[in-house]
């Protein structure tokens, strides 16, 4: 059966409580935003042109199968995928891979609409295989970070990436970032980082600029959010 794509936008909000529902099942609370934030970035995505937030979804019949939400960042030309999940009564057979390839069309087609002619690279956090998770949670992190490789990811290395706390009382949590260049061009890493933090963790997550400045600093990208 073929996925029916759609996106939820702020005049369309009719699938939203299924995502709630879906997202809230696959993943544990620690990574998981309030609700809130998808409000946040819908509306963000009315009035921040030419950035845009992203938020697809996917059906097969009337069953939810897949999410995804990502956001096109102007300033670098590059996307920066957040969330993507798969219903796990559905998957295999390469939805999630699917999912994956549709959010990029509609990040390039961001690029395009902001007088690009393609896309520069597109970004991803990932967790790292701490030695203080459980084997099951290595296990699940190892199966993420092999599927973002199969769809033509590379972990970057040289920087200490840090996500800001995502609750008021969380700590940074240090993350991979997975990068796809599509452009081949990889020098501009800390440049869009520091465009994450901006556009999505400061405007979007309203995470306070001073928490946001002392992970930048930890990462040593020698630049602060104004």
């Amino acid at each position: 059966m073929n996925i029916r794509w759609d996106e939820i936008t702020e005049d369309s909000l009719s699938h939203i409580d299924k995502v709630f529902k879906l997202y809230d099942l696959v993943f544990p609370i620690v990574v998981r935003e309030p609700h809130t934030i998808f409000f946040n970035g819908l509306h963000y995505a009315r009035h921040r042109k030419l950035n845009n937030f992203r938020f697809l979804i996917g059906f097969e019949g009337e069953e939810l199968i897949s999410f995804a939400t990502g956001h096109y960042l102007e300033e670098v030309n590059s996307g920066f995928i957040v969330y993507i999940a798969t219903n796990p009564h559905a998957r295999s057979k390469g939805r999630g891979s699917k999912t994956l390839i549709k959010m990029e069309e509609l990040i390039t087609e961001d690029a395009i609409a902001a007088g690009n002619s393609s896309l520069n690279a597109i970004i991803l956090e990932t967790e790292t295989e701490d030695p203080v998770h459980t084997k099951e949670e290595k296990d699940n992190c190892k199966k993420r970070n092999d599927f973002f490789k199969r769809n033509g990811f590379k972990k970057s290395e040289g920087i200490s990436y840090l996500q800001p706390p995502l609750h008021t009382k969380d700590k940074a949590v240090q993350l991979n970032l997975f990068i796809k260049n599509v452009q081949k061009n990889e020098q501009d890493i800390k440049k869009i980082i520091y465009a994450i933090y901006k556009e999505k963790y400061y405007l979007v997550n309203g995470i306070d600029k001073e928490v946001l400045n002392n992970c930048l600093i930890k990462m040593e990208l020698g630049k602060k959010l104004i």
